[in-house]
């Protein structure tokens, strides 16, 4: 091999080595501040997450009191029925069985 190849080669490992050695505190520095935004981004994300959770655990529960007033409103409703059935029973009752006084009519 020639002395100008030889020269030429060692030149190059030499340049290449002086960029990588350079080149590590740039990659730590941005390593750094990859993992320091991951870390807020992370908390930003989980924040965002218990907002939304709380949120949809308001709505679920004034749901399930929707709900619950709604069972309520036709238990009622039905109560007035029954009641409203047993009046209309009774007249029926006393329509094909009239009572009968006793004061000797």
């Amino acid at each position: 091999m020639s002395p100008e190849i030889l020269v030429a080669i060692i030149t190059a490992v030499s340049v290449l080595g002086a960029a990588v050695v350079a080149a590590f505190p740039a990659l730590r520095r941005t390593h750094n501040a990859v993992t320091a935004q991951g870390a807020e981004t992370r908390a930003a994300t989980l924040d965002a997450l218990d907002v939304m959770g709380t949120r949809l655990q308001a709505r679920f529960d004034a749901r399930i009191d929707d709900v619950r007033n709604d069972i309520d409103d036709v238990r009622e409703g039905v109560s007035r029925v029954r009641e409203w059935q047993a009046g209309h029973d009774a007249e029926h009752l006393i329509i094909v069985r009239p009572h009968r006084g006793g004061d000797g009519a």
